[in-house]
């Protein structure tokens, strides 16, 4: 997907323009993978921008920042601030947010030198339907990789890491070198774990099964969007391992995800899944979700946060930047 270019980027606590956002080539990311990111949509709401779930993903950030063992030098609120601000500054009334911390120049040892500094950006730019707009309505078509994603105790799945995503490279790009819009990759025992970058929902007799965070799965933010508003739909959810055969034999099948946002999957391995279209089930998931923003869902998690510069009233949707 192009890179939709927008004026302005936030990188170390200033406003810069686009082109201005570089690093050096040494830098300790760049060689190590030693870097933790979010994506973050944002989306019209009658005709306002407002972030989902903006202040999780941030806190997810500092989550993953400290299981690498580095602090990022600045607060959740400040970074809130600065979401906010690039919404605004770009003119934006939907968009996805991508902030990211890295270990920057100073050190090239595996284990970083104390000091090495930790650079912070943030970018907002438009993106739209991430596996393409038919996939979405009519759904998609995936295969099993041979990749296995990452063993427990080997490098920490539930943690959003950059280095973690040379797998998922790998998972994605087989696929698509094999005439697939995505693959799924098998936990280490193999049993089913998730997407390249998507978790994995399954239904069947009208039960919505999806694998549990134990296998080897960075446990998503629309992941649990989509449980908690199955739980107020009255569907039965399980999470429990997955063999792949109980793929084939699906009634429905769905990826989840911040780009993805609510995928079905029509086909796994050219198997065409109940139908070989969108589930009934799995419509009505996604019309809950998106119903959010055209105002047709309630809002009755506080997931929503309007898109507000600091001197703005904070009348409105809740999570206004103060």
């Amino acid at each position: 997907m192009a890179m939709n270019e927008t004026e302005i980027i936030w990188h170390n606590g200033k406003y810069i323009p686009w082109h201005e956002a570089t690093t050096h080539v040494l830098s300790h990311a760049i060689h190590y993978g030693s870097s933790v990111f979010e994506g973050i949509r944002v989306y019209d709401r009658l005709g306002e921008p407002v972030g989902f779930r903006m202040r999780e993903h941030l806190q997810r950030l500092y989550n993953s920042a400290k299981v690498y063992r580095f602090d990022i030098p600045y607060d959740i609120d400040t970074l809130f601030d600065v979401c906010c601000g690039l919404i605004l500054r770009n003119g934006l009334t939907s968009a996805y947010l991508r902030p990211v911390a890295f270990r920057g120049y100073g050190s090239l040892g595996v284990a970083p030198e104390q000091g090495l500094p930790i650079d912070v950006s943030i970018a907002a730019l438009q993106w739209g339907a991430y596996l393409g707009e038919e996939a979405r309505e009519h759904g998609a078509r995936v295969c099993i990789s041979s990749w296995n994603r990452v063993a427990p105790n080997t490098i920490p799945a539930g943690v959003k890491a950059g280095g973690n995503y040379l797998s998922s490279q790998l998972i994605s790009m087989e696929a698509h070198r094999l005439g697939y819009d995505e693959g799924i990759g098998l936990a280490p025992d193999g049993t089913l774990s998730e997407g390249a970058g998507e978790n994995l929902f399954m239904v069947k007799d009208n039960v919505l099964i999806t694998p549990p965070q134990s296998a080897s799965i960075l446990a998503g933010i629309t992941r649990d969007s989509v449980i908690r508003l199955a739980h107020t739909l009255g569907l039965e959810i399980r999470e429990m391992n997955l063999s792949r055969e109980a793929l084939y034999l699906a009634d429905e099948l769905f990826f989840t995800g911040t780009a993805a946002e609510i995928t079905p999957i029509r086909s796994v391995d050219d198997l065409d899944i109940g139908n070989g279209c969108r589930g009934p089930l799995t419509e009505q998931i996604q019309s809950t979700f998106f119903g959010l923003f055209d105002g047709s869902t309630e809002d009755r998690f506080g997931w929503l946060e309007a898109i507000k510069s600091a001197e703005t009233s904070t009348q409105g949707v809740s999570g206004v930047c103060a």
